[in-house]
């Protein structure tokens, strides 16, 4: 099949249960039939450009399947972004409707957003009863999706999905997750975001096998749910499984259904603890809404590796100024980096440009990515000399003490060994004379005790004296994207001034104390002495992309 339309009229006749929600199911040829009667209202109304604000509810997925009918354009609104930044998402996107439900259409109250609004809990009736399928099929290139990416680091971009390679993924990835016409998977990652569309539902309509919608992701829910339903298949990102293993296990956790978890951004040790607890197999690697490449972890893959480019594509790590090839990473006897500034590059597919469907409009992000006939990730990697990658972070993380470079995320994949930690991020702020400083987020199971994680960092072989938190602020919560992605801006715009307590380190000792008031003042009149911003404002922050 060339097109997800194909895919989508496939099902047309399929009497098999396709969705799930709460209390209620839908056949497959019951969810197509709920596409066609959408199709025909945009078709009637030439609408050609929806914005769907929805959680996972059940039209969600009937707006997906009446754009790939009709050859329109569905795109996915982030319900946790607010006011100004909502409205920009709406507009940029060229937005003529929004589809939205009862408990979301409030945020769209006093904005200028610039569309009209369709209410699925009480406008439906502007649907005709019944409608018959398009007579004619969109073509391969047109698009389907506006997916906008987590903006994680920075503003969130809009990422182009057509028809054809919507279809395409959902026959690959049916592969990748394993699914069959028996499957059930459960979505609990929102839907606005590429993991769940292409990785979840696309695949599971390709071989008509049940999805079962949760309406958000809850870690009190997520193991219930995968009971009730007998789930065999579920997709994550993030910290996800994370937040699924604080909570307590149940007897039926071990006589789990379960056989398949597919992500991404999982520690080691949560993917281990988790497939122990559910008897299954838990399947980590690396990908982008972008598209263009994967890397998966194959058998022989280092723990701490993503593991090897997906069918054969000449991917590398190359450096962001000369776009010259990184060496290969020299491990010392601590298997500690030691070579970071030499060996950590780009993510980058040679070659691979046209695969790319780009950016809507927004030509600045395009250009970042497309270089010559290379796309370029944005993340940061090395590799050993096996070839194996390993990941190092966004172009955003990247920490220089000292004259020193090193990745946020090698120092956070040693954070999370401490047993207190539920999650974690690490993050750059303003050294008084150059530079920066570590600054570290801990979201912990206990109370933070500063002399045990001094204890804890002086006993890591492997943790670089340059990597050493100089503050470490104790949170209840990380913030996250709503794809369950760390939040880092806030955190780093926020810095050391904030209501959650936070731990200085002044010397070059391990010696962690509570940051006062009068510590924050002697800190800051540090920076004046050397004419330098404490904080940057975040229109001035130079680290978002």
């Amino acid at each position: 099949m060339s097109t997800f339309a194909e895919i989508v009229r496939s099902r047309a006749r399929d009497e098999r249960i396709g969705l799930r929600f709460e209390e209620r199911s839908w056949t497959w040829a019951q969810v197509v039939a709920e596409g066609a009667r959408r199709a025909a209202w945009l078709r009637r109304t030439g609408v050609r450009q929806v914005g769907l604000l929805l959680e996972n509810v059940p039209d969600h997925v009937f707006w997906i399947v009446a754009a790939a009918l009709e050859g329109a354009v569905v795109v996915g609104i982030n319900p946790t972004r607010r006011g100004a930044g909502l409205a920009r998402d709406i507009r940029h996107t060229d937005c003529e409707v929004v589809v939205t439900e009862t408990r979301l259409s409030g945020l769209l109250d006093g904005i200028d957003h610039g569309a009209s609004v369709l209410n699925v809990d009480s406008d439906l009736d502007r649907l005709p009863d019944h409608a018959e399928l398009p007579s004619i099929s969109p073509e391969p290139g047109r698009t389907l999706l506006l997916l906008f990416s987590s903006g994680s680091t920075g503003a969130p971009k809009a990422v182009i999905c057509s028809q054809g390679r919507l279809g395409a993924l959902a026959e690959s990835l049916a592969v990748r997750t394993e699914l069959t016409r028996d499957s059930v998977s459960y979505l609990c990652m929102p839907l606005f975001h590429g993991n769940s569309a292409m990785m979840n539902l696309a695949p599971a309509m390709h071989v008509g096998s049940a999805v079962c919608l949760a309406r958000k992701f809850s870690a009190s829910g997520f193991a219930p749910e995968i009971h009730r339903y007998g789930v065999t298949f579920v997709n994550y990102v993030g910290r996800t499984l994370a937040y699924v293993l604080a909570r307590p296990e149940t007897e039926a956790d071990r006589r789990s259904t379960l056989r398949l978890a597919v992500g991404t951004e999982a520690s080691p040790d949560d993917a281990e603890r988790f497939a122990e607890r559910f008897g299954c197999r838990v399947s980590e690697g690396y990908g982008m809404s972008e598209g263009v490449l994967r890397i998966n972890r194959t058998a022989e893959s280092p723990p701490d590796s993503l593991g090897l480019p997906v069918g054969g594509l000449d991917v590398r790590v190359l450096r962001e100024d000369t776009a010259t090839e990184c060496p290969p990473a020299v491990f010392d006897e601590h298997g500690r980096l030691s070579n970071a500034e030499e060996a950590i590059g780009q993510i980058v597919a040679l070659g691979k440009a046209d695969a790319f469907e780009g950016y809507y409009n927004n030509p600045e992000a395009q250009a970042e990515r497309v270089r010559g006939e290379d796309f370029w990730t944005g993340d940061l990697a090395y590799r050993d000399t096996d070839g194996f990658f390993y990941f190092a972070g966004r172009t955003a993380d990247r920490i220089r003490v000292d004259g020193e470079n090193f990745s946020a995320a090698s120092v956070e994949r040693i954070l999370q060994r401490w047993e207190p930690v539920e999650a974690v991020a690490v993050y750059p702020v303003p050294d008084p004379r150059t530079g920066d400083q570590v600054m570290c987020a801990l979201q912990l199971r206990d109370e933070f005790h500063p002399a045990a994680f001094a204890d804890f960092l002086a006993a890591q072989p492997d943790l670089g004296t340059k990597c050493l938190p100089r503050f470490v602020r104790i949170t209840a919560e990380i913030p996250l994207t709503a794809s369950n992605k760390t939040a880092k801006t806030p955190l780093r715009q926020a810095a050391w001034r904030t209501e959650d307590p936070v731990y200085h380190r002044p010397t070059a000792q391990l010696q962690y104390h509570r940051f006062a008031a009068a510590d924050l003042h002697r800190w800051e009149s540090t920076f004046a002495t050397h004419a330098r911003a404490a904080l940057l404002p975040p229109e001035h922050d130079s680290r978002r992309r």
